[in-house]
């Protein structure tokens, strides 16, 4: 049974592209018969606040999208994600590392869709773990898995090719883990088939693939969907004000009528979806 998941991180309210994204994911289990499970990814420190979690509840129930069964926080899952990070260690995959960013930048020789790549400085190097992040030899993983597939629904089969971020940060020193190890668990955990995420993640997938891989996951399809772009063309995002879902609730819009203008690919003036999928890098 086909199973999706919606997964907001509660450091700021939602807006319209996370109305798109949550429609994705809910009209593709709906359409399947099958399941739409809402996570709260919660682990981003003092940055995660309660009362954004209540107003998530609130938007996704007034435009009409319901998800089935109670919502599952990544706060409860830490354990995991601990267990899975001695068990690389234990597999000898990963390294501390105590580089700044602006280190990183200043010896970076490459760049790759999250930016500068890591050149491998603490690779091999005694730092003080107890100070450290800790980073995936990318290498040596795929030295132990050979070569990897994965496929997303709208762009096909694709050759899993991680190296291009360099070694990934897996857990970080400020937080329980990263992004990459954090989602990749909590797929597995519920259950999710197909993955709907926005096509500025197309590329850390190639890294998701490869931990499936080495910590024995089951591995589900992508379905990487348009992002909602503002004029200037950045996709729509909290930290540069787009207006507010709760706003939008507050001044009495009508929440199903934005969700059927959506599906319809009718948007405000002045944004756009956009169009085409990234490729492998």
């Amino acid at each position: 049974m086909t199973r999706t998941r919606f997964a907001p991180s509660p450091n700021g309210p939602l807006h319209l592209g996370h109305a798109y994204a949550a429609m994705v994911a809910h009209d593709t289990a709906r359409a399947r018969g099958g399941t739409f499970v809402l996570r709260i990814e919660d682990i981003d420190g003092a940055r995660s606040r309660p009362e954004f979690v209540e107003e998530f509840f609130r938007d996704l129930e007034w435009l009409g999208l319901a998800w089935d069964g109670d919502a599952v926080f990544q706060s409860h899952r830490l354990a995991s994600y601990a267990a899975a990070g001695d068990r690389l260690r234990a597999m000898g995959l990963l390294y501390p590392c105590t580089c700044t960013r602006a280190e990183i930048a200043a010896a970076a020789h490459e760049t790759s869709p999250d930016g500068p790549v890591y050149p491998g400085t603490c690779r091999g190097r005694e730092v003080n773990p107890a100070q450290a992040a800790w980073r995936l030899d990318v290498a040596k993983a795929m030295a132990l898995t050979g070569p990897l597939e994965w496929v997303d629904e709208e762009a096909g089969p694709q050759t899993a090719v991680p190296q291009v971020f360099g070694d990934a940060v897996l857990l970080r020193k400020d937080l329980p883990a990263s992004y990459h190890l954090a989602a990749t668990l909590d797929d597995t955990a519920d259950g999710i088939t197909v993955v709907t995420r926005g096509m500025d993640l197309f590329p850390a997938t190639h890294v998701h693939r490869l931990l499936q891989a080495l910590l024995d996951l089951p591995v589900p399809t992508w379905l990487h969907h348009p992002l909602l772009i503002e004029p200037d063309g950045r996709k729509m995002a909290k930290r540069r004000g787009a207006p507010s879902l709760a706003d939008r609730r507050r001044a009495g819009e009508d929440g199903p009528a934005i969700i059927r203008a959506l599906r319809d690919g009718v948007l405000p003036t002045g944004l756009s979806l956009s169009q085409g999928v990234h490729q492998t890098p």
